[in-house]
């Protein structure tokens, strides 16, 4: 059995199916420390996520480590260089979570709009009737800002044509032979957009990337919607421009220390809030699984995967 040390818990069929086939040492029970000095020569490969990632210190601690496999798309959670100075590939598990993805960020933009969550939560309080409850905003005909067009960003592109909005992005460079608009500032994409949806990589070229400048742009009408991951958002800027009414609303599935939330965003009503879950449906995680799965038995039959990083 090859021996494998699992960063943290996946699905409980996950977690006995891999148990069944192969020596797993689970880093998240008990003594770590303990663990990685009785066995870190032994272990040839790490299973992990986006959430639970593999940082250098226990790369080092793994002189013959083969290979990383992770559960997710995001991988800024992985010392990455660290790893490819070792020869040691790391694996994710693109494309299969897209649509689910692209339709929550959609779920979030209705909702942030038309203020779905706060309605139910007026019902359910026996509001109704007794007070007034506010206004929504419309969701169609409006304009859509896109903050990394990748697959993901192109599935909530595509999800868009049915509510008739207009579509502009901002990357790192244009999007050859893409039908949408590109805007290479930023801030005028935000000053631009109704919506402002984003759906870039975490990690240090994009932390804090949505500053106050990006934030007062989109301004007091403005709503900004995070599927991608909190570190994109300096979030005590987009808390106080919150509070200050100069951002109109936001619909957040990421926060900058998950799972912790600041208290502030709970009190608000323009503000919806998710643990997550953008990926959180039973068929796209069943996929995510298989997907590990076959990079994992792709690198121990031929040595590489599937889906290198």
């Amino acid at each position: 059995m090859t021996c494998m040390l699992q960063m943290g818990p996946l699905t409980e069929r996950f977690n006995q199916g891999l148990a069944a086939a192969h020596e797993v040492l689970p880093h998240w029970q008990g003594d770590a420390e303990a663990l990685l000095a009785e066995h870190g020569a032994r272990i040839e490969i790490v299973i992990t996520s986006a959430r639970f990632g593999c940082p250098a210190s226990v790369i080092e601690r793994l002189p013959n480590l083969k290979a990383i496999c992770s559960f997710g798309v995001g991988y800024d959670a992985i010392a990455i260089e660290a790893a490819r100075a070792r020869g040691i590939p790391v694996s994710n598990t693109p494309d299969v979570l897209n649509d689910c993805v692209a339709d929550l960020a959609f779920g979030l933009i209705i909702d942030s709009a038309r203020l779905i969550a706060h309605g139910d939560r007026y019902v359910r309080e026996g509001r109704w009737g007794a007070s007034g409850f506010p206004l929504g905003r419309r969701v169609s005909g409006k304009r859509l800002g896109i903050v990394g067009l990748g697959r993901i960003g192109e599935a909530v592109a595509k999800r868009s044509s049915g509510f008739d909005m207009a579509v502009r992005y901002h990357n790192r460079r244009p999007v050859a032979g893409s039908p949408y608009g590109y805007e290479a500032d930023l801030i005028a994409l935000a000053r631009w957009a109704d919506f402002l949806v984003l759906t870039c990589p975490g990690g240090p070229q994009t932390q804090n990337l949505i500053d106050r400048p990006v934030l007062d742009a989109l301004g007091s009408k403005g709503i900004l919607i995070n599927v991608a991951r909190g570190s994109v958002v300096d979030e005590p800027a987009m808390v106080a421009a919150l509070q200050e009414g100069r951002l109109g609303g936001a619909g957040l599935d990421v926060f900058a220390s998950e799972p912790k939330v600041p208290a502030a965003l709970c009190e608000m009503p323009n503000v919806v809030l998710l643990p997550h879950i953008g990926s959180g449906t039973e068929e796209t995680r069943l996929a995510m699984e298989e997907l590990l799965l076959a990079n994992l038995q792709a690198f121990l039959d031929d040595g590489a995967v599937l889906n290198p990083v």
